[in-house]
C-alpha cells in the first residue's frame, strides 16, 4: 500500500521549494548534506545491525534513517532520502562493497574500454525501484513536515569511481582515460546520463520534491575539462528530466547542481538550467552571486570543519555567511557533507543560527 499510494500528506513547510524557485521566504531554509548519517548515534545503532547497502536497499530502514535528523533537529527545512550515488554502478552490474574505514570499493573496476559494453544499461532503473519505494514510504511517514530531496551522482563522478575502484586522491587512472580514450569516455558518460535521467524521473514519480545532482569530483577537472566531460552531460540531465516530466504530465521539480571544486566554472553552471547551484566552502558568496546573477538560487557553504568549533563560534560564522548570501534565492548548507565526528550540538548551533541570522 505505502509504495503505491501517492496520495501524500500536504506539505507544511515549503521554505526550501520557495527559495529554490525564487519566491519570498519568511526565513532562510537550511539542510545539511549527509544529515542522515554517521555523526548520529541512532544511525550508528542501525548500522550496527545492518550492512550499509542493506540499509539503502530496504525501504523501511532507508526511511528510518532519513527521518532520524528531523526528530533531533527542529530547524531542518528538508530531508534527503538515505541512499548512495553508487547504486547506479551496482544497477549496471558492477559490484560495490562498503569497507569500514575505507569507504566504497569496487573489487573489479573498469580496466579496459571494451568493458563499457558489458554494463547492463537495459533495465538498470528497474533494479533501483527500492530507492523509489523508500521515497514513497518516507513521503508518507514524514507527514508533510518538510520536503524530501532525491539525488544522484553525476556521470563524471560515477565514472571516476568505476575506473578507480573507489575514492581516489589523484584520479590518475580516470585522467589517463580522458587523455587516451576520450571517445569511449564520452560513450560511457552518455550511457550514465541516460540512466541518471530515468532514475531521477522515477524518483519524482515516487515523491521526490527536489533533486540534487552531485558532481563530487569536479575538483579533479580543469575548467576546459569540466566544459568537455561534465557540463554537457549535466545540462542533458536537467533538460532530459524536464522533458520527460512534461511528457508524463508530472509536476516539474526544482533541481540543484553541486559541483565540488567546480568554482572555476560557476558561469558555465549558471547556463545549465538548474534552479540552484551548490557551492563548496572555497567559494566566496559575494563573488558567486556576481557570477551567476540574481535569477539562480545559491546553496552552501560553511566549511564542515567549522562544526568542530564552539557553538558560539559556529553561530558567528553562520550568521556572517547567511548575511553575505542574503535572504533572496538562498538555501543554507555546508560546503560539503557533514563529517562523522561532528558534535551533535554543532548541528543545533548551525541550524538555529541560520533561522536567526536575517
Amino acid at each position: 500500500m505505502e509504495y503505491t499510494n501517492k496520495n501524500f500528506p500536504p506539505l507544511k513547510n515549503d521554505r526550501l521549494l520557495k527559495a529554490a524557485c525564487g519566491k519570498e521566504v519568511d526565513k532562510v531554509p537550511v539542510w545539511v548534506m549527509r544529515q542522515a548519517g554517521r555523526y548520529l548515534p541512532e544511525f550508528q545503532a542501525v548500522r550496527a545491525k545492518h550492512d550499509f547497502f542493506t540499509v539503502c536497499r530496504t525501504p523501511e530502514l532507508a526511511c528510518e534513517v532519513t527521518l532520524q535528523p528531523l526528530r533531533r533537529y527542529e530547524h531542518l527545512d528538508a530531508s534527503i532520502i538515505f541512499s548512495d550515488i553508487l547504486v547506479i554502478p551496482q544497477a549496471l552490474g558492477m559490484t560495490v562493497e562498503m569497507h569500514p574505514g575505507v569507504g566504497p570499493v569496487f573489487p573489479t573496476p573498469l580496466q579496459d574500454v571494451s568493458e563499457i559494453d558489458e554494463l547492463k544499461e537495459e533495465g538498470a532503473v528497474s533494479r533501483l525501484t527500492y530507492v523509489g519505494d523508500a521515497i514513497t514510504l518516507t513521503r508518507h511517514k514524514i507527514e508533510g513536515k518538510v520536503p524530501l530531496i532525491g539525488f544522484t551522482g553525476a556521470p563524471f563522478t560515477l565514472m571516476g569511481y568505476m575506473i578507480e575502484g573507489g575514492g581516489s586522491k589523484t584520479m590518475s587512472k580516470t585522467k589517463n582515460w580522458l587523455e587516451k580514450y576520450s571517445k569511449d569516455v564520452h560513450r560511457l558518460l552518455s550511457l550514465l546520463t541516460r540512466v541518471i535521467v530515468d532514475y531521477l524521473v522515477m524518483q519524482v514519480e515516487s515523491g521526490a520534491q527536489l533533486l540534487q545532482v552531485f558532481e563530487s569530483s569536479a575538483d579533479h577537472l580543469t575548467r576546459e575539462q569540466f566544459n568537455e566531460f561534465s557540463a554537457p552531460y549535466l545540462k542533458d540531465i536537467r533538460s532530459g528530466v524536464k522533458k520527460i516530466l512534461e511528457e508524463k504530465n508530472l509536476d516539474q521539480v526544482p533541481m540543484t547542481i553541486f559541483a565540488k571544486g567546480g568554482g572555476h566554472s560557476l558561469d558555465v553552471q549558471a547556463q545549465m538550467g538548474y534552479e540552484t547551484i551548490g557551492l563548496d566552502w572555497t567559494v566566496d558568496p559575494i563573488e558567486a552571486r556576481k557570477i551567476v546573477g540574481s535569477n539562480i538560487t545559491l546553496q552552501g557553504n560553511l566549511d564542515p570543519q567549522d562544526l568542530y568549533k564552539t557553538p558560539e563560534e559556529i553561530k558567528k560564522l553562520t550568521i556572517d555567511m547567511v548575511q553575505k548570501f542574503g535572504k533572496h534565492r538562498y538555501i543554507a548548507n555546508l560546503g560539503h557533507g557533514i563529517t562523522p565526528q561532528t558534535p551533535l550540538e554543532s548541528m543545533t548551533a548551525f541550524t538555529e543560527s541560520v533561522h536567526e541570522a536575517i
